[in-house]
């Protein structure tokens, strides 16, 4: 009996704290969803004149939510309360705008907020490109900026006016790429590392096992970093009438532009505080009456529009799905593969893990209305065993009679490449980061570090080699030899995939891979690429494939699970809460309430994260096809 109240008890003390939760939750949804500069509304009715409000104190993501309330429900649980937004539902949103007549013109302000794959430079100039499309029917844009980043400041650009605070300074010092190295540090410790690479620009090995970078790493880094800042100046040059050597003048003088040279040389086209953009967009608005601090002028926010322009869809889509109900309406399907590619079934949201992305694809090839594929690429690459599992499905959805159109984000490069390949068509844009064609191999080991505090290990195997993937120990040359020649048929493997997939001599494809990044120009000059475009240009290739019309539905994988689903997924157990130091490293990656923000904490941020890389080297035959470095700019 005395057990029978104890669980008794204990039942309903869970059941309670399930419902508190329930509650909690949904008030932070609610809250979240009406968060925002108190001067924004959603988009519940848009008064004729209306400007839509773009908040640009966001991260963009190529794939959507995983569930309608994975913002709410994170901040809940200790992650970051970085605003998100989606890239496809953005840009269909933005086109909508500019043929909607209640919108009158657009509002920019803000600064980005950029976390892991999130806000790249491919992503913004799509954005870009359709506020230059929204421009173009003759509505104004009009910026308002504080401190801007290069990134604020490539979105701005686009803008008929620029509104500079007089005490706002212009962070455009130049795109900077600067690599930590741990190899000393490893040393002093007694952390032995051992590499085996193909590729001579393979640098992802070098800052675990060298002082600086090698000559070939800094010429890769160059001539990347070049790339992608040639693009912004010519953005802005167009944009602007401001000459780039100009601008290039401005930066190299500058590097922190005030905002009387600001002024002076048209970056900007006037100096003004924040009433003032106000008070303009009142009287382009033809708002009447005392300024209201929550709505002082017609307007809708962007993400309060998108909500109302797709969400009616997905939520049809959700219903359908916990129905069982299925659509036979031909469509395209738009598969996103987001963040590094690990082994095994990972549910983390910015991890492509291989089996559970495998098993997406699966449901791609057996949907029959399912007629062409956009494969969205933002990663950097990872396990290269997980990547020709991802390879090997995106092949057999060709062989179904499904084209499959590669559409490459800020990043496709090494494993992300090597699945781009199982492709139609590759889409990329100029300042896409892709290539670095190479193998490399990470063995670790801790025998010094282990010895020095007392601590020894022994073996009893049945096998010469059985211990060969042990940390206790570093590997004889004998057993690198064998680890090599495993890093160097895989790389063989990559170079004929390659090879055969862009019908590019296998000679040819050598001399262009060893591990080298090139700019989605690049790219296109040597093959790797078809097409610079975006996600919306290869939308529209795939359709026309198939012969579908430009309208045609499309459906998103990994599918977005209603709140519902995301609760059962984590009282069921599938998804765990945040730890306390996920949650830290989530807040920290965002500028959250974890990390203060302040520069030291954020170079701290930045060896945290490198060493984190080291968790997801999980390939169980160490060898990885991964991007050398990740680009960390303003």
């Amino acid at each position: 009996m005395k057990q029978f109240f104890i669980s008794f008890f204990a039942s309903c003390l869970a059941l309670a704290l399930f419902c508190g939760l329930l509650i909690v939750v949904t008030v932070v949804g609610i809250g979240v969803a009406a968060s925002g500069v108190k001067w924004t509304k959603p988009a519940s009715k848009i008064e004729k004149g209306a400007y839509l409000v773009f908040d640009m104190s966001v991260n963009i993501t190529d794939a959507p939510a995983a569930s309608e309330g994975e913002q709410a429900l994170g901040k809940l649980l200790g992650g970051s309360d970085t605003h998100v937004l989606s890239l496809r539902p953005m840009l269909e949103s933005l086109a909508a705008a500019a043929k909607d007549d209640n919108i009158a013109g657009i509002f920019l302000y803000g600064s980005f907020k950029p976390v892991n794959y999130g806000a790249g430079y491919a992503a913004l100039k799509e954005v870009r490109e359709a506020l230059l499309s929204f421009k173009a029917t003759g509505k104004p844009i009009l910026a308002y900026l504080v401190a801007p980043t290069t990134r604020d400041y490539y979105l701005a650009s686009v803008a008929d006016e620029i509104y500079l605070n007089p005490f706002g300074e212009m962070a455009i010092p130049g795109l900077a790429s600067q690599p930590i190295f741990f190899a000393n540090a490893f040393q002093k410790y007694g952390i032995g590392v051992q590499v085996t690479r193909v590729g001579k620009y393979k640098s992802a090995v070098e800052p675990f096992t060298r002082e600086q970078l090698s000559p070939e790493a800094r010429e890769e880094s160059q001539k990347l970093l070049d790339d992608v800042w040639h693009d912004f100046l010519a953005a802005v040059e167009a944009t602007r009438k401001i000459p780039a050597a100009q601008f290039q003048a401005l930066v190299d003088a500058h590097a922190l532009i005030d905002p009387d040279t600001a002024l002076a040389n048209k970056l900007v086209t006037k100096k003004a505080y924040l009433p003032e953009a106000i008070e303009e967009l009142r009287k382009r608005t033809g708002s009447s009456g005392d300024a209201d601090e929550k709505s002082p002028f017609k307007q809708v926010s962007l993400a309060g529009y998108i909500a109302q322009k797709t969400n009616p869809e997905r939520e049809a889509e959700a219903k359908n799905r916990l129905a069982g109900a299925t659509d036979s309406t031909p469509k395209v399907a738009i598969v996103y593969a987001e963040g590094e590619i690990v082994d095994g079934e990972s549910t983390s949201n910015t991890l492509i893990a291989g089996e559970r992305f495998a098993r997406e694809l699966r449901k791609v090839r057996r949907d029959d209305s399912v007629k062409a594929v956009v494969l969205r690429v933002n990663s950097p690459g990872g396990s290269a065993l997980a990547s020709e599992l991802i390879q090997r499905e995106l092949l057999l959805l060709r062989e179904a009679g499904k084209p499959v159109i590669v559409s490459m984000g800020a990043v496709a490069a090494s494993g992300g490449y090597w699945i781009s390949t199982a492709s139609d068509r590759i889409f990329a844009e100029p300042n896409t980061i892709t290539g670095s064609i190479g193998v490399f191999g990470i063995l670790p080991n801790i025998q010094k570090l282990a010895n020095d505090h007392g601590v020894t290990f022994d073996n009893v195997e049945t096998a010469r080699h059985a211990d060969l993937f042990n940390v206790s120990r570093p590997k004889t040359d004998e057993e690198l030899k064998i680890i090599q020649d495993i890093i160097d048929r895989i790389y063989a493997n990559f170079i004929e995939r390659v090879s055969k997939a862009r019908n590019i001599p296998a000679a040819k494809v050598e001399e262009i891979a060893q591990g080298r990044v090139w700019s989605g120009e690049d790219g296109k000059r040597l093959g790797l690429v078809d097409e610079i475009g975006g996600l919306q240009a290869a939308l529209a290739y795939a359709k026309e494939k198939v012969k579908l019309p430009a309208d045609a539905k499309i459906a998103e994988y990994p599918a977005q699970k209603d709140f519902s689903e995301q609760l059962a997924e984590i009282f069921g157990g599938e998804k765990k809460p945040l730890s306390a130091v996920e949650a830290y490293l989530q807040q920290a990656q965002a500028g959250g309430a974890g990390a203060a923000g302040d520069p030291l904490t954020r170079e701290f941020q930045n060896v945290e994260s490198e060493l984190m890389k080291l968790r997801r080297f999980n390939d169980p035959t160490h060898a990885y096809a991964r991007l050398p470095f990740d680009l960390k700019t303003n």
